[in-house]
C-alpha cells in the first residue's frame, strides 16, 4: 500500500523535447497560481490545465492527479533555492568565512523570499505530498555545496565543516520560516538579514583560527 502511495505521488515521465518541458513549466506554474488563487482543497486538474493552457491529456500524460503535480511543484520551489546556494558557495571558494557567511545568508534568504505567498503556500501544502522527502534532499544537497566552500575558506575551521554547515544551515532556514510566517515580512528582511549575518559571522570567528597567506 506505501509502494502504491508513493507511486501516485511521481510524475509519469520527465520531459525529454524543449516542447514538452515547457508543457511541464506551465503546468508548474499554473499549479501555483490556481493554488494561491483556490487553494489546496479546490484545485483540480482540469483547473490547472486551463491556466496552462494545455489539454487535461496532456497534462496527465506528466502527472498521475493533483498530488503529483503539487509535489512537483514543491520540488521546483526547493530545487531553485537549492541552485541559488550552489551557485553562491561555488562563487565564494577561496574568499573569508565572513564573506562567505554574507553571501551565503543574504542569497538563500533573498531566493526563500523571492514570492512570499507562493513559498508559505507550497510549504502548507508540503506534508500532504512528501515534502519531508523533498526538504531533506534539499538540505543534503545544500549541505554538500555549503561543506565545499567551507573548506577553502582563508580561515582554518576547528570544527568539523559539515557540522559547522549545518548550524548555518539551521539559522537559514529558522530564519527564513519565521519571516515568511510574520505579518510584515518584506518590512523585517533587512533587520532580520543582518541580525543572522551577525549571528553567523560570530559564530565562525568562534569556531575558525588565522591561516597564514603567503
Amino acid at each position: 500500500m506505501a509502494q502504491r502511495s508513493q507511486a501516485v505521488l511521481e510524475p509519469r515521465k520527465s520531459p525529454v523535447q524543449a516542447r514538452s518541458a515547457a508543457s511541464v513549466g506551465a503546468i508548474l506554474e499554473a499549479t501555483v497560481q490556481v493554488l494561491l488563487q483556490v487553494g489546496k482543497e479546490r484545485l483540480t486538474t482540469t483547473r490547472v490545465a486551463l491556466r496552462a493552457g494545455v489539454s487535461v491529456g496532456t497534462l496527465y500524460q506528466y502527472f498521475p492527479n493533483k498530488s503529483a503535480i503539487l509535489k512537483a511543484a514543491c520540488k521546483r520551489h526547493l530545487d531553485e533555492v537549492a541552485e541559488a546556494v550552489e551557485r553562491v558557495c561555488h562563487e565564494q571558494k577561496g574568499h573569508s568565512l565572513e564573506q562567505m557567511a554574507t553571501a551565503l545568508m543574504t542569497t538563500f534568504l533573498e531566493a526563500k523570499m523571492r514570492d512570499v505567498k507562493t513559498s508559505v503556500a507550497l510549504h502548507a501544502v508540503s506534508s500532504d505530498v512528501d515534502g519531508a522527502k523533498i526538504v531533506q534532499e534539499t538540505s543534503i544537497r545544500c549541505n554538500k555545496a555549503v561543506v565545499a566552500m567551507l573548506k577553502t575558506a582563508r580561515q582554518q575551521l576547528t570544527a568539523d565543516p559539515q557540522i559547522v554547515a549545518s548550524m548555518l544551515q539551521g539559522v537559514m532556514v529558522g530564519v527564513s520560516r519565521r519571516l515568511l510566517y510574520s505579518t510584515a515580512p518584506e518590512k523585517q528582511f533587512d533587520t532580520m538579514r543582518q541580525e543572522m549575518i551577525f549571528l553567523a559571522h560570530a559564530y565562525l570567528r568562534a569556531r575558525s583560527e588565522r591561516r597564514n597567506i603567503s
